[in-house]
């Protein structure tokens, strides 16, 4: 490790007699680091028999940050509270209701069973942690459990990881496992076909193989597929003359609409293949509008859920407002204070700060159906070398309102992105001390 300047030492020794505040750390601590090469050639060690050859540090130079993220115990606490009232929200028949008067025919099919892991990502306010959004097929948590592993504690009687990446490994694969099992009881589960459009030019391949690797190591036959190459014959599901048992969706047409989807979405409402997430999982977590609901106080006070949820959701959801024709011409008055989302989005993509605006944008997003989320902006993270420092989120990765791993995203810029110098995911460290 190269000499620290002088105000590293310094705030390092600091670190090590808990008088530096977590800003602080943020601000200026950089001698704490992840082994990118570690985590790299362990990568490459595991993707190299599935014909990934191609170096990541070339193909995917930001994927992930040297530097971890320091979160305070506080803020943790809080976002567990939030993951908590997540689903006490979801489990309620009133909020299901709502849900369902905007959402998609399909999402009316019950399969059985949650809809598997969770993304829910948080900005870090002075206020405490607001609820961005809710995803339901996330990506990013295998390959932070590598990362997390990967990661040096300089003074790890101050600072510890807040989740076991050990352990989190297994109980993805036990999140997979409760999915199949919600669905077919105590059958066996045999196979399991990762599913994406275009798999092998998605971002995120490499992780596609990870969860090949996992559920191979358990025994379950896994392959990545292309939803087009679904075949149903005699009551199965065929993928490449293959029978499959399950399929891990990684697809972002969330209700099955695409003609490409056709055979997937029969064989997933006949029942003959059990999906995970579903439109269903997504109806109820993630379309946008529903943090209209999830953060309006007087709505959770309908549904009869503990005041600790309620306080929770409340405090911690930024005003979320569904575009109408109606509000509109407010809303753009209003913009530069707003974000605006479409209900279905995912990945920032189609997603505008308000204040970057043009008329002709927002004439798309018109014809759209958004919602106008409040501008929250990011914590913020140093990184040596970068004249300015780049903003933070963090992601939560949950089942069943139990957290089983943090992972942070350092960015430039209006959204997350893999573009910055710098950037990338980054593991989460937070106080030692419970108290």
């Amino acid at each position: 490790m190269s000499k620290l300047p002088p105000h590293d030492q310094e705030l390092c020794t600091d670190v090590r007699s808990s008088t530096a505040s977590i800003e602080d750390m943020n601000r200026q601590c950089f001698c704490v680091s992840v082994d990118l090469d570690a985590v790299h050639v362990e990568l490459q060690k595991i993707l190299q028999p599935y014909g990934q050859v191609t170096d990541l540090r070339q193909s995917h130079p930001h994927l992930f940050a040297s530097l971890p993220v320091y979160v305070s115990r506080g803020h943790l606490e809080r976002i567990r509270e939030v993951v908590v009232a997540i689903e006490e929200v979801v489990k309620s028949p009133a909020y299901q209701s709502a849900v369902m008067a905007w959402a998609p025919q399909i999402a009316r099919f019950d399969p059985g069973s949650p809809g598997g892991l969770l993304g829910i990502d948080f900005h870090l306010s002075p206020e405490g942690p607001k609820l961005i959004e809710i995803n339901t097929n996330p990506g990013g948590a295998l390959l932070n459990t590598l990362l997390s592993q990967a990661q040096k504690v300089c003074a790890p009687d101050r600072m510890v990881p807040p989740t076991d990446p050990v352990q989190a490994e297994q109980q993805i694969f036990a999140t997979l496992l409760a999915e199949w099992e919600s669905q077919r009881g105590h059958l066996p589960l045999a196979s399991v076909a990762i599913v994406d459009e275009t798999p092998r030019q998605q971002y995120l391949h490499p992780e596609f193989l990870l969860y090949c690797e996992l559920l191979r190591k358990h025994g379950v036959r896994a392959d990545i597929r292309a939803p087009e190459d679904v075949v149903i014959a005699g009551g199965r599901v065929f993928f490449a003359g293959e029978s499959v048992d399950m399929v891990y969706n990684r697809m972002t047409d969330f209700a099955l609409q695409q003609p490409m989807n056709a055979a997937l979405r029969e064989a997933y409402l006949e029942r003959q293949i059990v999906l995970s997430p579903h439109p269903r999982a997504h109806a109820l977590y993630a379309d946008k509008r529903n943090l209209s609901l999830i953060g309006d106080r007087s709505f959770l006070q309908s549904l009869g859920i503990s005041q600790t949820a309620v306080n929770a959701l409340s405090t911690a959801v930024p005003t979320t407002t569904l575009l109408t024709p109606e509000n509109h011409e407010a809303m753009w008055v209003e913009r530069r204070k707003l974000f605006f989302k479409p209900a279905a989005g995912f990945g920032s993509k189609a997603s505008y700060r308000g204040d970057k605006l043009t008329r002709r944008i927002w004439s798309e997003i018109l014809r759209g159906t958004y919602v106008a989320q409040q501008i929250v902006p990011p914590s913020e993270r140093s990184v040596a070398g970068q004249d300015e420092p780049l903003k933070i989120d963090i992601r939560t990765f949950a089942y069943g309102g139990d957290i089983l791993l943090y992972a942070a995203r350092i960015y430039r810029g209006q959204t997350t992105n893999f573009r910055t110098f710098g950037g990338g995911f980054a593991p989460v460290l937070t106080d030692a001390s419970t108290h």
